[in-house]
């Protein structure tokens, strides 16, 4: 019987149409809408099938248009904008009923070697000793909107241990610092298939990012009258990495002002290295209770 796992890298394969298109499948996580990393993934998916295998991704910059419908799916159509000699450029937009609902720039480039510094691995205990998030949602999952009481309970192709011993109640939050480290790692062994990890992480990206701008205003996603939507995402993927193998991913959010909260992430590897940086700024705008 496939796993999760191998459901999410069908999800993300894409089914050619044309040469310059491709439709995805949507994929229900009891939210009512469609997960963001999905189309994230799948865009950059869309976008990699047109590129030499030998160009790597190195950033991605995406903004969210409208919310997806996951009782439909999602086309993606490729521009080919360049193809250079050490760089290829390609744009995708993402479309549902006629209308577009994503858009994504990206850049791939050859190997090539050069000039190496990067940020010192933040301390965290390791995975092993901590619990997983699922773990932790199912002692609050009365909490959770009923769309996704089941789904929390089902397994996942994504393992999150949370690092700080903070995250506790989603429907009761505490204010404290704008921080999280997250280890996260896929539930199963992958092929190896650089491309595959790049997207597999790109959808994972979105998990638990934006609502770290949350955290110093004693608020969730789960507070009656917040709105929180992903408004924009952008990656820099700096070296190769596996998704089958632990990955550190130290958020904080440095600023949040008119109802939108900007979050930043690195991303490091067991050993230390970073492997990516990854940016979104998302909508977490409070709505006043109503009256009568």
């Amino acid at each position: 019987m496939p796993s999760p796992l191998d459901d999410l890298v069908r999800l993300l394969a894409l089914e050619r149409i044309e040469e310059n298109v491709f439709r995805g499948q949507s994929q229900d996580l009891g939210w009512g809408q469609v997960f963001g990393g999905q189309v994230l993934g799948q865009a950059l998916s869309a976008a990699a099938q047109t590129v030499p295998a030998d160009r790597h991704v190195h950033s991605l910059h995406a903004y969210f248009l409208r919310p997806g419908d996951v009782t439909r799916p999602v086309l993606y159509n490729v521009d080919r904008i360049r193809d250079g000699t050490s760089f290829t450029t390609r744009r995708v937009v993402a479309i549902q009923n006629g209308r577009p609902i994503f858009n994504l720039s990206s850049s791939f480039q050859i190997d090539e070697a050069g000039l190496e510094h990067q940020d010192v691995m933040p301390a965290a205990p390791p995975p092993e000793s901590l619990s997983t998030e699922q773990e932790r949602l199912l002692k609050h999952v009365d909490r959770l909107p009923k769309g996704m009481r089941e789904r929390t309970k089902a397994e996942r192709p994504f393992e999150l241990r949370a690092a700080d011993d903070a995250e506790g109640d989603p429907g009761a939050p505490q204010k404290r610092a704008a921080t999280r480290l997250v280890w996260v790692k896929a539930t199963g062994q992958l092929p190896d298939d650089p491309a595959l990890h790049r997207y597999l992480f790109t959808y994972a990206s979105d998990f638990s990012f934006v609502t770290t701008s949350l955290l110093p205003h004693g608020v969730s996603w789960l507070t009656p009258g917040m709105q929180v939507a992903s408004i924009d995402h952008v990656i820099w993927f700096h070296q190769q990495f596996r998704c089958d193998e632990w990955l550190l991913y130290a958020m904080e959010s440095p600023a949040a002002h008119g109802a939108r909260g900007l979050v930043r992430g690195r991303v490091f590897t067991r050993d230390g290295r970073l492997v990516a940086t990854v940016a979104q700024e998302g909508l977490i705008r409070q709505r006043p209770p109503r009256v009568g």
